[in-house]
C-alpha cells in the first residue's frame, strides 16, 4: 500500500517496497526558545536556514509546526508553509492540535499534504478528518483516546484500528492515505518500551497494512548520544514495517542509518543509492 504526498511539482510515495520516507523535523519551536521568541515576534527568517540544513542532510519532507504559546498559530503556520513552499519543492508534513490553524494551513498549502495528527478520540477524529478529506490530505493517525496512551502493543492496534475504520467507513479517506504512528517511548524511562513499539509496528503491518510513521528522537529522549540509540532504532523499525519518521535530518548517522536499512531489506536494488550518497560525502 503506498501513500503519495505532493508539493507544487513534486511527490514522494511512502510505501513499505519504496525508500524509508525521511522527515525533517527542525521547523518545530518545542526545545528552541530563541526561535519560539523569534516566531511570537513574527520573525520566520530562521525557517530558511532549517530547511536548507534539512534538505542538505537528505529531508524528502518537512514537518512545520508552529506552536508556540501565546502567539497566533494559524496566521503563524499558515505563513511558514508559504514561505516553505518558496524555500524547497519537497511535500509538507503540517503539524498542529489546532484545528484552526491546520484549516487555514491547508487552505495555502499547493499539494497534498500530510497532517500530524489525529487521535482516536471521537470528538478528534470529527474535527480533523472533515478537513483531511476536504483538501484531499493524507494524516497521521496516533492510537491513544481519551482514556490512555497504551503501554499494550494489542489495544494500540485496536485504536489504530478504529482510526482507520472512522477515517475509511465515515469520511471516505482511503486508506492508503491513513499513516499509524505506532508511538515511540523513550528507553531512559523503561528500557522495555522500544519492544513494545516494535511489536506495535508488526500487529499493525500484519492487521492493517497501513503505512506508519513515528518521531524518531523520542527514543532517545533522556539519554546521551541521542543520534546513535536513533541510528540503531531506525533498521530496527524498518525490519518491523516502519516506513517513515520524524526525525534529525541534519544528523549523519541517522540518515545513513535508515538508507543502511533500504540496502539490507532490499528497497535499494543494487545499492545504488547507498554508493551514490557514499560518494557524494567522499
Amino acid at each position: 500500500m503506498d501513500t503519495t504526498l505532493r508539493s507544487r511539482g513534486d511527490e514522494i510515495v511512502i510505501g513499505p517496497d519504496r525508500p524509508f520516507c525521511v522527515i525533517g523535523e527542525r521547523i518545530n519551536p518545542t526545545g528552541r526558545k530563541r526561535f519560539a521568541e523569534q516566531l511570537r515576534a513574527g520573525d520566520l527568517s530562521t525557517i530558511e536556514k532549517d530547511v536548507t540544513e534539512q534538505v542538505a542532510g537528505g529531508a524528502m519532507m518537512l514537518d512545520v509546526n508552529m506552536g508556540v504559546p501565546l502567539a497566533d498559530e494559524a496566521e503563524l503556520l499558515t505563513n511558514a508553509v508559504r514561505l516553505v513552499q518558496d524555500l524547497t519543492g519537497l511535500p509538507l508534513c503540517i503539524d498542529s492540535s489546532v484545528v484552526e490553524a491546520l484549516e487555514a494551513a491547508l487552505a495555502v498549502y499547493e499539494g497534498k499534504a500530510l497532517v500530524n495528527s489525529v487521535t482516536a478520540e471521537d470528538e478528534r477524529l470529527d474535527q480533523i478528518l472533515p478537513l483531511v478529506k476536504r483538501h484531499g490530505a493524507a494524516v497521521i493517525g496516533l492510537p491513544n483516546d481519551e482514556d490512555e496512551i497504551p503501554e499494550d502493543p494489542r489495544r494500540r492496534l485496536e485504536l489504530a484500528r478504529k482510526i482507520v475504520t472512522v477515517a475509511t467507513e465515515k469520511y471516505g479517506i482511503p486508506a492508503e492515505d491513513i499513516l499509524i504512528d505506532p508511538l515511540a517511548m523513550p528507553v531512559g524511562a523503561d528500557t522495555t518500551l522500544v519492544r513494545k513499539t516494535l511489536e506495535t509496528i508488526e500487529l499493525i503491518r500484519a492487521d492493517l497494512g497501513v503505512n506508519m510513521t513515528l518521531g524518531a528522537s523520542n527514543v532517545s529522549f533522556g539519554m546521551p548520544d541521542r543520534h546513535t540509540i536513533c541510528a540503531g532504532f531506525l533498521p530496527m523499525a524498518m525490519a518491523a514495517g516502519l516506513t517513515s519518521a520524524i526525525m534529525d535530518a541534519r544528523s549523519p548517522v541517522v540518515v545513513q542509518a535508515a538508507k543502511a536499512g533500504d540496502l539490507l531489506l532490499g528497497n535499494d536494488p543494487w545499492g545504488g543509492a547507498w554508493i551514490a550518497a557514499y560518494r557524494s560525502r567522499t
